[in-house]
């Protein structure tokens, strides 16, 4: 795929997203508005005619690649690549570093100049209290050993490589009410809750594509001092559905802060939901 040659700034520059999900559509339409060149993949045929519609060049991959020939997908000939793929742990896949090293290498012949990896703070999984990206990790964890191994091979990428540790992800068609809506036991409800609004991550990977300089790992994650307890409480209340049931057994574990002072700093980011409390109150019925 060629850039255009004329038009804004934008338009010269395209932006690959390998996995169109609900995250990746809400960043199609995000670049197309900001008049980017979009290509966005997906693994399933009934999918690209939405991809379309959303005003991106649509195209199938999957991972690992097969008989796809990479040297002729228009997705790794674009300037950057947004990688949203989930890591598929609670289906019991282990072959998540393997998908994120596949993608690098074809990174790195094909030229990408940018990588940006939505990570998720699972990374920080079995820590208590306040965590930052400084943090030691619990490598015995294999969760913990399986995400950092697939964000190493993005920090090692030879251009400019950045992994987004995003929390809990929460917005349109995602109210955190309908979380236990099949009666799901709630576990540590005196931890803190760690979560984002899409609106923002959205925001904060536009400001990172306009930067040639930024690399390294960040956290992506409003500031709230609430406990999953009570946050879970409200939010079922907004929707008018049963509470959650609490896990008694596991009150006394306080869980992680996860800090995301970082990215505000770096750039010099203020959130639009930094209080989910009042976002779910007022928030788009699911």
């Amino acid at each position: 795929m060629e850039a255009k040659t004329n038009g804004t700034k934008n338009e010269q520059i395209s932006i690959g997203i390998i996995g169109c999900g609900w995250l990746g559509k809400a960043l199609v339409k995000a670049l197309v508005q900001e008049q980017y060149q979009v290509v966005a993949t997906t693994q399933h045929q009934e999918k690209l005619k939405l991809i379309n519609e959303l005003g991106a060049q649509a195209e199938i991959l999957s991972i690992p690649f097969g008989n796809i020939n990479t040297k002729t997908s228009a997705i790794f000939s674009c300037h950057t690549l947004i990688i949203c793929i989930p890591p598929g742990f609670r289906k019991g896949k282990k072959d998540y570093p393997d998908n994120i090293a596949a993608i690098i290498k074809q990174a790195e012949l094909r030229q990408v100049s940018k990588v940006i990896l939505i990570s998720s703070t699972a990374v920080y999984e079995g820590i208590i209290g306040d965590v930052n990206e400084l943090t030691k990790l619990k490598y015995t964890i294999e969760k913990v050993k399986l995400l950092t191994q697939a964000e190493q091979h993005v920090l090692e990428f030879s251009n400019q490589g950045i992994v987004i540790r995003a929390a809990g992800l929460v917005g349109p068609k995602r109210h955190p009410g309908i979380f236990f809506k099949n009666k799901k036991v709630l576990t540590s409800p005196n931890a803190y809750v760690n979560l984002v609004h899409q609106a923002d991550l959205v925001a904060q990977i536009l400001l990172m594509l306009k930067s040639n300089t930024i690399k390294g790992v960040f956290n992506a994650v409003s500031d709230m001092q609430v406990t999953k307890k009570h946050y879970y409480t409200i939010a079922s209340k907004a929707l008018n559905v049963a509470l959650p049931k609490f896990d008694k057994h596991s009150e006394v574990e306080l869980g992680k802060k996860v800090l995301s002072d970082k990215l505000r700093d770096t750039l010099g980011y203020h959130y639009q939901y930094d209080d989910l409390v009042a976002w779910l109150i007022n928030a788009e019925q699911p």
